[in-house]
């Protein structure tokens, strides 16, 4: 069984080229390049999104060189780990920020989950709704330099493992 198909707009038998196509041919064919793509974009993209969020730092409690600051995973903190919503970042991935900077997300809080910090100082919708990243520093001193220099609200982008 052929199906005739105009490759004119026309469709006029007498001015158009013809050309014999199988139908179920052609729309295996299409319905194959459909499912490959399905499958195989997700997978591209999958390990990387970009999100807006709120960032904020904490520092290790006691004297300097002292870190007995420990995260939900049960691991000591050090600079260059971040707590993040596990429900938008998982652990193990890196969070890597506009400066080029980036952190592990390897902790997470209260404060963190239920957005806190994007509900009182977001100005806009967008800005409410935003995940908070809370960065780790190992002193005080590190972390509010870190904080002056940057915005409160900048997307970062997020690679999960």
């Amino acid at each position: 069984m052929f199906q005739y198909i105009s490759l004119l707009p026309s469709g006029d038998p007498e001015s158009a080229v013809f050309a014999k196509r199988k139908a179920p041919v052609f729309g295996a064919l299409i319905i194959a390049t459909i499912a490959v793509a399905l499958l195989v974009v997700p997978a591209t993209f999958a390990g990387e999104q970009s999100l807006l969020a709120r960032v904020t730092v904490y520092w290790a409690s006691g004297s300097a060189g002292c870190n007995h600051h420990q995260c939900a995973s049960g691991r000591r903190l050090q600079t260059g780990d971040c707590a993040v919503d596990t429900r938008h970042i998982p652990y193990g991935s890196r969070v890597i920020f506009p400066d080029g900077t980036t952190s592990t997300a390897v902790d997470t809080g209260p404060a963190v989950r239920n957005r806190k910090a994007a509900r009182i100082s977001g100005r806009t919708g967008d800005e409410r709704n935003a995940v908070v990243v809370d960065r780790f520093f190992e002193t005080k001193r590190e972390a509010l330099s870190w904080a002056s220099r940057n915005p409160l609200f900048m997307t970062v982008r997020i690679e999960s493992l």
